[in-house]
């Protein structure tokens, strides 16, 4: 099987891939591998330009559709109210 050597990888890229590998309990070099075939489309999660075509488009057919009583800013304090804390992160 062929095998490929990153070289100058940004540490910050090598520590997000190290933490997305220990949560999906993989490999660095199935992390890779898992990451790099979805992002080109090779694998169910992964997003063809077809897919992001579609979306787009989809996007740009509800843009300003959005109707509300509220003000804007009515709207982003209603938003922000109904959000959760999310779970507590050590840090």
């Amino acid at each position: 099987m062929p095998s490929l050597t990153l070289k100058n990888l940004p540490t910050p890229v090598l520590e997000a891939l190290r933490a997305s590998a220990e949560s999906s309990r993989r490999s660095i070099n199935q992390q890779a591998i898992q990451l790099l075939s979805r992002a080109l489309g090779l694998e169910g999660g992964g997003i063809s330009p077809e897919r992001v075509a579609a979306q787009v488009e989809a996007w740009r057919r509800l843009a300003g559709r959005w109707k509300s009583d509220l003000s804007p800013a009515q709207e982003i304090a209603a938003i922000r109210k109904a959000r959760t804390r999310g779970r507590k992160v050590d840090l």
